[in-house]
């Protein structure tokens, strides 16, 4: 990857009129302030659509785009939508903050107006339909067939929607015709708005990394359409689960419960699955960010019937065959692996085969241990991309806030400072002179923001993947710092 410096700001982040971050103009100035910051990269979270919990680590499709994120502003500049229409719901009054409930209960009652008034029989309708067919039919299917259940998981559909009888599918593909065309239409929407705003930052130097997820939820129509590929009972449910061990940071592991994939099985057809998820997923994004890739080498699985994590085992993953087939479907330069957590020796060698960056977390560096491998004197080569620190962790404000003069003093040394209040941009400054080739920053960690704007905190629900930035958050004092630290180290 070139030498360069980016910003991590989850879509849903951005403001908006509406209560969450869209692809509209908000999106578009972002990508303007990015170049004017001198910076090549934005990344953000996984664009998929979010179920319960609303974490975009667990969508209903590792394919589908979230109808969160369509802009409603396009929708009235393209006669689909009224002003007064959709200034008629109440969007939430918080402008740092998105308020997930009431989105959900407005937003899909907006695009149904969207819907009602759009040309179902226009070609490139129908010629997108056809070209994403492969997933878009059960993807479509599956959340019609999701708000006929009100809103209930697939295990707990009738048998034969449950275990896709034929008769069955087709009773309900024409009993929910329209509702089915719906959700392709959503999809048509986001992937068009998502097409101009990526060609927008590409235009302007700006490269989008995406974020994917290395499992899929089990509420989804990736595992209710393809069961085989998956490690499941015969009733459809999982017997084991993903997660990881007990470590520094959590005594009880975390269980995630996201259903295993059968490595073999998926081995029989050359991964094919996986290609085209990393086909689509290739077209959305210029580099793609695995999360958890420690999975592919060595796998965690946790008994389904366990409430942590303790009494799970490792498990030898498709290693070099997935990675390889990544490479041949994607091209060189494409790929960064998030190899945190737990040390496998195995995640060294094949990071290792196949080239492809690793990560490193400023915040996990001030530990006292000279050798700690986050910190930057220590860093081999420039293959890397580096972190103040990621969604899952506190901000760099937060995370030092209550350290005691002790617990600081080999940070001071360090950085060469004396004041807390100085840690946050020495942190940063010393991530951007680093030989790492590619450091990115989240936007709250340059705002200087404590806690309040974490974005996630593992193993919770409910008070996670709400943060918003503002209107005129980056002052103007700010940019200048950020636009200097990136001139002043080559980025």
């Amino acid at each position: 990857m070139a030498r360069g410096a980016g910003i991590l700001l989850a879509v849903t982040s951005l403001p908006s009129p509406y209560g969450i971050g869209t692809m509209g103009k908000e999106a578009f100035r972002f990508v303007d302030t990015l170049a004017d910051l001198r910076q090549k990269y934005w990344q953000v979270l996984p664009i998929g659509p979010t179920s319960f919990g609303d974490s975009p680590y667990q969508s209903f499709s590792a394919f589908a785009g979230n109808p969160y994120l369509i802009d409603l502003d396009i929708l009235i500049e393209e006669g689909l939508l009224l002003q007064e229409e959709v200034d008629g719901y109440n969007w939430g009054t918080r402008e740092d903050e998105v308020d997930y409930e009431l989105i959900y209960n407005s937003r899909f009652k907006v695009l149904k107006s969207a819907f009602e008034r759009f040309d179902k029989d226009s070609e490139e309708f129908k010629t997108f339909c056809e070209k994403e067919t492969q997933w878009l039919e059960d993807y479509s299917m599956y959340m019609a067939l999701k708000d006929e259940a009100g809103g209930r998981e697939w295990l707990l559909w009738e048998e034969g929607l449950k275990n896709r009888d034929g008769e069955t599918l087709e009773k309900y593909r024409e009993l929910l015709k329209e509702e089915i065309l719906f959700w392709k239409f959503l999809q048509y929407k986001f992937f068009e708005q998502w097409n101009e705003l990526k060609s927008y930052a590409n235009e302007h130097g700006i490269q989008i990394i995406g974020d994917i997820p290395l499992y899929v939820a089990l509420d989804s129509a990736d595992v209710w359409a393809d069961r085989d590929l998956f490690k499941l009972n015969g009733q459809g449910e999982p017997v084991e689960v993903a997660g990881c061990p007990p470590d520094a940071f959590s005594d009880d592991g975390q269980k995630w419960g996201n259903p295993l994939y059968d490595w073999e099985k998926m081995e029989t057809d050359g991964f094919a699955w996986w290609g085209r998820r990393m086909k689509a997923n290739g077209r959305l994004f210029d580099i793609i960010r695995i999360d958890h890739f420690i999975g592919v080498a060595r796998y965690y699985s946790i008994p389904a019937a366990d409430s942590n994590a303790r009494n799970g085992k490792w498990n030898r993953g498709p290693g070099r065959k997935l990675t390889d087939m990544i490479e041949r479907t994607l091209g060189s330069n494409r790929i960064i692996a998030e190899d945190l957590g737990v040390a496998v020796p195995a995640v060294k060698k094949l990071l290792a085969k196949t080239g492809w960056p690793g990560m490193k977390i400023m915040l996990f560096a001030f530990d006292g241990n000279t050798a700690n491998e986050h910190l930057p004197h220590n860093y081999y080569d420039g293959n890397l991309v580096v972190y103040a620190g990621t969604h899952d962790n506190e901000t760099i404000v937060g995370y030092f806030r209550d350290k005691t003069a002790y617990e600081l003093a080999f940070l001071y040394e360090y950085l060469n400072i004396q004041k807390k209040k100085d840690i946050p941009d020495a942190v940063m400054r010393l991530a951007y002179a680093s030989v790492a080739d590619v450091v990115i920053m989240q936007m709250q960690d340059l705002l200087k923001l404590g806690n309040e704007a974490r974005m996630n905190f593992p193993s919770t629900v409910g008070t996670n993947w709400k943060w918003r930035v503002w209107q005129g958050a980056l002052s103007e004092e700010r940019r200048t710092w950020i636009r200097t630290m990136a001139l002043l180290h080559r980025r």
